[in-house]
């Protein structure tokens, strides 16, 4: 079976919403990191993971959009969208691990 452009093509219109959607999470993240005071060390290392899912999730986005615009390379755009956007989800979950664990 090989895969069609139609197969695909509606993804971008999940990922752009979603991944919209997790990038104001992380601000939200951010601020609520700062009003939080926790281990220095800690606190450095998921302000690094913020930051990153941050640019992920922009990305993700950015590529998203290209994608639903773009008529050559739309289904190039779209892969990258969704690679980004997994990473980004992993990042997420490392963050939310460790600010569990750090309640703890």
């Amino acid at each position: 079976m090989s895969e069609s452009t139609n197969d695909f093509k509606n993804v971008s219109k999940h990922i752009l919403p979603t991944s919209s959607n997790l990038l104001g999470l992380c601000f939200i993240l951010i601020s609520f990191l700062k009003l939080w005071k926790m281990d220095k060390k800690i606190d450095f290392i998921l302000d690094i993971f913020v930051g990153i899912a941050i640019t992920l999730f922009l990305l993700s986005s950015i590529f998203s959009y290209m994608s639903m615009r773009a008529r050559k390379k739309s289904l190039f755009y779209e892969k990258i969208a969704d690679v980004i956007f997994l990473i980004g989800l992993f990042f997420i979950t490392l963050i939310s691990l460790m600010i569990t664990f750090e309640l703890l």
